[in-house]
């Protein structure tokens, strides 16, 4: 298992939420438990309150729920398939108030997904983010104009068996490691950071 160290404290659900692929198939999420995520993604910060993600949720069994498995590739369709929530995000690539272009949509998007993500991990919850999917198989199956911009799939559900999983992804099957704060703060081009924060050298293992 990856071992993530940590310089600083931060909310635990920062610290311990990563993306598996195994899920568990046998084990629906609650209905109270869904819909307590979407209301975290409800309430992400977004440019003058537009507000412009808009999520399609479904479970298994819902036609809706083949229709995003199908949009997936291959790769991703062979471990999602065992979620028992899938779901699209896409965002509104205009305000609603005067039609201008919202140039922060998909800036506010990723922060609503940030937000439900770690939501769902407080309640006991994994959530996994693709970026393998068909965009135009997607705008087709779900009949999305071009004002909707489609950003990524994700699965959500209870971590389930490793050994489900083929041989070449249990070995993708841990936590991703960072990058120091160094290498994440930039100024005039050049990384910049403030000698109180590179105590560490060596933050991630």
């Amino acid at each position: 298992m990856s071992t993530r160290t940590f310089d600083y404290e931060i909310l635990d659900e920062v610290k311990t939420r990563w993306s598996p692929r195994a899920f568990d198939p046998d084990r629906p999420v609650p209905e109270e438990d869904l819909l307590g995520v979407m209301e975290a993604a409800r309430f992400a910060p977004s440019c003058f309150n537009e507000q412009p993600w808009r999520y399609i949720v479904a479970v298994q069994g819902e036609d809706d729920y083949q229709k995003i498995l199908d949009v997936l590739n291959e790769t991703n369709r062979e471990w999602a398939s065992n979620a028992p929530v899938l779901m699209i995000i896409t965002s509104r690539k205009r305000f609603a108030k005067n039609d201008k272009e919202n140039r922060w949509h998909l800036f506010d998007a990723g922060t609503s997904w940030g937000f439900l993500s770690l939501e769902a991990h407080r309640r006991g919850l994994h959530t996994h983010a693709m970026a393998g999917f068909s965009v135009d198989r997607t705008r087709e199956a779900f009949d999305l104009g071009e004002d909707i911009s489609i950003i990524a799939a994700v699965a959500m559900g209870y971590y389930g068996n490793k050994e489900d999983l083929s041989p070449e992804l249990q070995k993708k099957e841990k936590p991703g490691l960072r990058k120091p704060t160094q290498e994440i703060l930039l100024l005039k081009g050049k990384i910049r950071i403030h000698k109180a924060l590179s105590h560490n050298s060596d933050a991630i293992e």
